[in-house]
């Protein structure tokens, strides 16, 4: 359930604030991931992950390269909603060597399994910023539909840009993975 041939999920910890400070602090990983760029001491990043950690809301994992073993990444489900069977999706891979290695693919596939198959949601949504356009086919890839969008809701680079709201839903998810087969 929480690995396949490229990688392996392990669950969030407190401990892992110091692999997650390299990342949140690393501007071309956190651009097109967090709507705010700021630098962050030790202290307020291992509060964030301690935070993180201990929401009954939310499940984080840490993504493992098995090959190399390195951490490289962290998948979350936030924000579930038990009663309506709905959760938030959040995939950040931070480091950057690893960019267009089949990384966040194969983290969508086992964190979606364990959403439909293990929690028994019936939808996972997502956002994310227009301008990541390899996050978006991604996204696109796995199954998730445009639901619509915050209009220029993020200022990057000089430019305001949408806030991309996609979803999935446990019957499209199931078809897609018998259309796989």
């Amino acid at each position: 359930m929480f690995e396949n041939k490229i990688i392996k999920l392990r669950k969030l910890s407190t401990n892992d604030y110091s692999t997650y400070h390299n990342w949140r602090n690393d501007i071309e990983v956190m651009k097109t991931t967090s709507p705010q760029l700021d630098i962050y001491t030790l202290e307020e990043t291992e509060q964030f992950i301690s935070v993180i950690a201990s929401q009954a809301n939310a499940k984080g994992y840490m993504i493992e390269h098995k090959e190399s073993g390195q951490t490289v990444g962290i998948v979350s489900l936030i924000n579930i909603d038990y009663k309506n069977r709905s959760a938030e999706c959040i995939l950040d891979i931070g480091a950057r060597e690893m960019w267009g290695k089949g990384i966040g693919t194969s983290a969508m596939s086992l964190i979606l399994g364990f959403a439909f198959y293990e929690l028994n949601l019936h939808r996972v949504y997502l956002q994310v910023f227009s301008f990541n356009e390899r996050a978006i086919k991604l996204y696109e890839k796995m199954g998730f539909t445009h639901d619509g969008k915050f209009r220029e809701a993020i200022y990057r680079d000089g430019r305001w840009h949408d806030t991309v709201i996609m979803s999935i839903l446990k019957k499209e998810y199931l078809n897609k993975e018998q259309s796989d087969l």
